[in-house]
């Protein structure tokens, strides 16, 4: 009979845990859809556009293509006139890794200006880049540049802050290239709630960079 028990309690326990993950990732994704854009052509203009950091580079040495294509939507919306400004947000948290600086590299190697490109070091989570915006860029609206899943997650945080936020969907990868990376997001969304419930705040802050300053100060003399 405790067997019995303790299998129908593990049961029970699962399918609670089943129905969470799926209801929170289902709430994320369904409150968030309207802020989402596939095309440039449709996206309203902002400021500000703020990329979310991933590694350059696989473990083994290969382009990861998240990087790439994020980079790539971020230069077909600074090109379109869909945003003035570029924030890279990523993990700098040790030597000899660097996502906002290879972010910023590929950017002025496809054509955007050096003093166009802002870096956030301390984006260790999509909480921290999100958050850092406002506290530290001193910017409540702007775009958010990464593949569709993480945009909604990003926005749904966003959206919590009291921020008005749009996404731009860079392109995806397929479903066998980023099986690991979706289901480590089902998880991360749980995360993001309860985050919200015990109001979690970054790693770190700062002083506050006012982004287009000091090119508005140049014109001007």
């Amino acid at each position: 009979m405790k067997i019995k028990k303790l299998i129908l309690s593990l049961f029970i326990g699962f399918l609670a845990l089943f129905f969470l993950i799926w209801g929170v990732n289902n709430y994320v994704t369904s409150t968030t859809q309207d802020q989402l854009f596939d095309t440039v052509s449709q996206i309203p203009h902002t400021k500000v556009g703020l990329v979310l950091g991933t590694a350059k580079t696989l473990n083994n040495g290969q382009s990861n293509y998240y990087f790439t294509f994020r980079i790539e939507a971020a230069v077909q919306l600074y090109q379109a006139g869909k945003i003035d400004f570029i924030v890279v947000s990523g993990d700098n948290g040790y030597a000899n890794y660097n996502e906002p600086k290879d972010m910023e590299e590929a950017l002025i190697e496809r054509g955007i200006p050096k003093d166009h490109i802002y870096l956030d070091y301390a984006g260790f989570r999509t909480l921290d880049s999100v958050y850092r915006m406002k506290a530290i860029f001193n910017e409540d609206s702007f775009t958010i540049i990464s593949q569709p899943f993480h945009n909604e997650r990003a926005i749904y945080i966003a959206n919590h802050l009291g921020l008005e936020t749009i996404g731009f969907n860079a392109k995806d990868v397929t479903r066998t290239y980023g099986f690991k990376t979706l289901l480590r997001e089902k998880f991360a969304r749980v995360k993001v709630v309860l985050d919200h419930l015990v109001n979690k705040k970054p790693k770190y802050l700062g002083p506050q960079i006012l982004i287009g300053e000091g090119l508005k100060q140049e014109k001007v003399e």
